[in-house]
Parts: C-alpha cells; sequence; structure tokens
C-alpha cells in the first residue's frame, strides 16, 4: 500500500482532474440519492470508497477526506494524525520521526500540492476529525453539503 500511495502522490494533478470530473457525475446523481434516500446508499458507496481509496492513498476513511487539499496524501496516515501541517520531528531525509523508514505524510503532501492546478488549498486549515464520522462516505457528504450550498445560495 504504502508504495502505491507514494504513486498516487506523484499523480496528483492526475487524479486532480480525475476528481474533479468523477465530483461532477456524482452530484448529478443527487436526485437518485435523494429518491433511494442517503441512508440507504451509505454501506454500499462506503464500501466501494473504502475500496478505492484505501487502495491508491491508504485512506484511513476518517469521514473528512481532504486528499484534494492536500496533495493527495491522506494526512491520517501520519503516526500523530496531523491535519496542518508537520510536526517538529521531520528526519533531514524527510522521513517521520515515529516511523523512520516512512517519509513524512506531510512532505508527500507539499510535493502532491506542487503537482496540481489547486495546490494552494494546502494553505487552508483543516477542521479537526470528527470521530463519529469514521467510516463514512465523505463522497456523499460532499454531495449533499454542496447540495445545501447551492439550495441556500438561490
Amino acid at each position: 500500500m504504502y508504495t502505491v500511495r507514494l504513486w498516487s502522490v506523484r499523480r496528483a494533478r492526475n487524479f486532480e482532474w480525475f476528481y474533479e470530473r468523477f465530483e461532477r457525475i456524482f452530484m448529478a446523481l443527487h436526485p437518485l440519492w435523494l429518491r433511494i434516500g442517503y441512508s440507504r446508499v451509505e454501506k454500499p458507496v462506503t464500501a466501494i470508497e473504502k475500496v478505492i481509496k484505501g487502495f491508491l492513498f491508504d485512506c484511513q476513511m476518517c469521514g473528512r477526506c481532504v486528499l484534494s487539499s492536500t496533495g493527495m496524501s491522506c494526512p491520517m496516515n501520519c503516526p500523530k494524525e496531523l491535519r496542518n501541517g508537520p510536526c517538529g520531528g521531520v528526519r533531514p531525509n524527510g522521513n517521520c520521526e515515529v516511523k523512520p523508514d516512512m517519509r513524512c505524510v506531510w512532505v508527500e503532501a507539499v510535493a502532491g500540492s506542487q503537482r496540481m492546478r489547486k495546490g494552494r488549498q494546502i494553505l487552508n486549515v483543516q477542521l479537526p476529525v470528527d470521530r463519529s464520522r469514521k467510516g463514512s462516505s465523505s463522497w456523499l457528504r460532499e454531495v449533499r453539503q454542496k447540495r445545501d450550498e447551492q439550495f441556500f445560495e438561490n
């Protein structure tokens, strides 16, 4: 998984491009999700999301995905679960102080974000993880959130 995770970060721009299109399709399916019921589609969508994101990004399914803001490097892979940048223990070679054989998640995040068109999003402060969302679909949460924002704008 670690090797695939690093491979994915090196292709952050490609994943950014793909995700923008995937998000549009997922948003277009909102009426279907409403008709079926978000609670009914949560389990199958979460299972698919877990397989895909688990393989590509070593996703921990925190329910609050920030891959598009962190250069496709999941901050939940940090042994300290830091969501807003590296700790003070990053070694001179860029490796983690807790797991010396692993590159710091945030060193990878910065490298990945530099490849992305919207790479400056890494500067946005991330909210703490809501542990009650662990294991839930961030894809469905994003659709509901964006639809709610569109509804209230009109």
